[in-house]
């Protein structure tokens, strides 16, 4: 990195679909682990 880089910032839609994206992965996990327990039980 250069002193004379400009500033390396997404712009503000990209961090929206960057959390969105997030929120959505972690969801999926969970969702992925109730499915294996549910399945686990039978």
């Amino acid at each position: 990195m250069l002193w004379s880089d400009p500033e390396n910032e997404p712009p503000e839609e990209l961090r929206d679909t960057q959390d969105m994206l997030r929120r959505l992965s972690v969801l999926l996990a969970m969702a992925m682990v109730l499915a294996m327990v549910v399945i686990g039980v039978r």
